[in-house]
């Protein structure tokens, strides 16, 4: 065979090849939309009614509504009438599992810029942890207020006034939850529960 003839068949065969590649990289970005449907639809496992609402809210870009509706879910599972009946004890023994699934919801349709587990990272950060929790250190809280954009020149702001868009300072949501008639004892037994649960 000559080598032209050669060369031709080399050509040939790796348009083959880059052939097949393109179509298993279609089939592979298939398969990961298809994986990505069923990741949306596992998190709700836990308790479909209890979540579908939130899903929805947050998959049309509703953060201001999803925030309300995550207090609503909290209530579900503790079962209180209200916001205001939720005890720092009720958060001691609140599910990881919920807590999770919640968090789920959050960060997938914020594209990480929202949830539990980005504020918990985020309190990490300045300096919180499970004895600034137990010692119920305020400055903490006040500098991880400052970091998700609810605390402006010393003054905590009203949830009205916030963001309620993905230009929202990271972290900024969900935010309703945290505005607890047990103010930062609350806040303190929240983060204790999502450090205990690993968020």
């Amino acid at each position: 065979m000559s080598n032209e003839a050669q060369e031709s068949q080399l050509s040939t065969g790796s348009t083959g090849v880059e052939a097949e590649l393109q179509q298993i990289n279609q089939l592979l970005s298939s398969l990961n939309e298809r994986v990505s449907r069923l990741e949306e639809n596992f998190i709700l496992v836990a308790d479909l009614h209890k979540y579908k609402k939130l899903q929805d809210l947050l998959s049309s870009g509703d953060f201001r509504e999803a925030d309300w509706e995550t207090i609503r879910a909290i209530q579900a599972v503790t079962g209180e009438p209200d916001v205001e009946s939720i005890t720092p004890d009720d958060m001691r023994r609140f599910p990881c599992d919920e807590l999770r699934v919640i968090d789920n919801l959050w960060t997938t349709y914020s594209k990480g810029r929202f949830g539990f587990s980005v504020q918990m990272e985020i309190y990490q950060s300045v300096g919180g942890s499970l004895d600034s929790t137990i010692s119920q250190d305020t400055k903490v809280i006040e500098h991880f207020g400052e970091h998700v954009g609810w605390r402006v020149e010393d003054k905590w702001l009203k949830c009205d006034d916030l963001n309620y868009t993905l230009e929202a300072t990271k972290g900024c949501h969900p935010s309703r939850w945290w505005n607890s008639p047990f103010g930062s004892k609350m806040t303190n037994f929240f983060f204790n529960r999502l450090l205990t649960c690993g968020l």
